[in-house]
């Protein structure tokens, strides 16, 4: 990992940009994907499936039959923990249900809120290298809670035309309601436009590689609505000299191993802090099963050295982190201060691991600075917010006269017209 001392404010920009592909790069690509689903529907999905998987499938679909031999081949140890994270994400997930919110803003004028499922949503899982079956967790679990009538779960297979059983598991477990096996820009796309086999959905939801997260964006100009922009994964730590520096290489390997174009980066007030933690990092990567992965991410991180606790809060809402880790003397001064940070996790024994899997927060998070501007996924992401309102005669005889004059100063004479002609009835 690169050491940075003391950076000047204007290099932070070049300092903390991730290595990944723009937009404009990977367009090109996924729109020819977008085209083809359009025009051939399930053979230009089957064709992509051979290009890109590498295995010719009979049918996408995955059958009940495939679903319950599956689950016969889960560990009945792991099939206790898959439960007892899901009873987690649920109980985390349940509190955020809302009462409906209602107003009288004038005598007679009746106003509320009420919140109503998205009837169809898509839940990509990424497979590739680690298929997350705790993804479907994190997505599935809200999806099920807030209601959604139909779950599409899509998952791309391996070389022989299936899918992780864990995956089929959680699934199952979860109330997925449909699972095809379908990965990649093409899974987006199906998604996106329907197809034979696979249903068009409102939402799309779930993190994947850079082609995955710019077909999601391109999704939105044809109607579908996404979560947020999920890309490669990533991760700040900021630590001082009471850090544990082989905790925080430990963190750090646990992003880094998830792709090669995965960032880590560590803010730190102690130089000491940041030679301990580039001795550790060498000497647990070594003895990792991932260790190319690892290693290749390692490459595009970074160990950042500041002068104080100010200049590293300053750096991190800059940044804007995915996943971001608090291991200070001074954890309240971050906590307070973090603006910018898709989940936040707090001192020496609150590893990330804990929020990608059992804890009960949502690890499906924004990533690329999107932090900023998006929220996590959570219950509300599966809901819509409508407004409702009914007004009595004498809420219109009370508001009437405030719509007619507003609607006259626009020229919206219709607008006014709407009002006068009820209001001349009740006078």
């Amino acid at each position: 990992m690169q050491i940075i001392n003391n950076p000047n404010k204007t290099d932070w920009k070049a300092i903390l940009e991730r290595p990944t592909q723009t937009v404009n790069d990977i367009e090109g690509i996924v729109t020819n994907v977008f085209q083809d689903v359009v025009a051939k529907g399930d053979a230009a999905i089957k064709a992509y499936t051979v290009r890109f998987d590498g295995v010719d499938l009979e049918t996408n679909i995955v059958s009940t039959k495939e679903i319950e031999a599956a689950i016969n081949t889960v560990p009945e140890n792991l099939k206790k923990a898959i439960k007892t994270a899901k009873a987690n994400i649920e109980s985390f997930h349940k509190a955020q249900r809302t009462a409906k919110v209602e107003v009288e803003t004038t005598n007679g004028v009746s106003c509320w809120q009420e919140k109503r499922p998205i009837e169809k949503v898509g839940l990509y899982i990424p497979g590739g290298t680690a298929p997350l079956f705790s993804t479907v967790l994190m997505l599935a679990v809200p999806a099920q809670i807030a209601g959604c009538k139909e779950i599409v779960l899509c998952s791309p297979p391996n070389k022989q035309g299936e899918l992780a059983p864990e995956i089929l598991f959680a699934a199952n477990l979860c109330g997925v309601t449909k699972i095809i096996k379908v990965g990649g820009i093409q899974a987006v796309a199906g998604l996106t436009f329907g197809t034979e086999t696979i249903p068009q959905v409102y939402k799309i939801f779930g993190p994947g590689n850079q082609f995955v997260t710019v077909a999601k964006q391109l999704a939105t100009k044809h109607g579908v609505a996404i979560d947020m922009p999920a890309g490669p994964s990533e991760l700040l730590v900021v630590a001082d000299k009471s850090a544990n520096a082989s905790y925080i290489a430990s963190d750090l390997l646990s992003q880094a191993e998830h792709g090669v174009d995965s960032q880590v980066l560590l803010v730190s007030t102690s130089q000491s802090i940041i030679e301990d933690v580039s001795a550790e990092i060498e000497k647990q990567l070594a003895v990792l099963p991932r260790q190319a992965i690892a290693e290749k991410a390692i490459a595009n991180s970074k160990l950042i050295y500041v002068e104080n606790h100010e200049l590293a809060l300053e750096m991190i809402n800059e940044y804007g982190p995915e996943h971001f880790i608090i291991c200070t003397e001074e954890n309240d001064f971050y906590v307070d201060g973090i603006r910018n940070a898709g989940s936040v996790f707090i001192g020496d024994y609150t590893p990330e691991s804990a929020g990608d899997y059992a804890s009960g927060t949502n690890h499906t998070l924004p990533t690329n600075g999107f932090s900023k501007a998006y929220s996590g996924v959570n219950l509300d992401s599966f809901l819509k917010q409508m407004t409702f309102q009914k007004i009595s005669k004498a809420g219109l005889l009370n508001i009437g006269e405030t719509i007619e004059l507003m609607a006259e100063a626009e020229g919206l004479q219709a607008h006014k017209n709407a009002v006068s002609i009820r209001l001349k009835d009740l006078q």
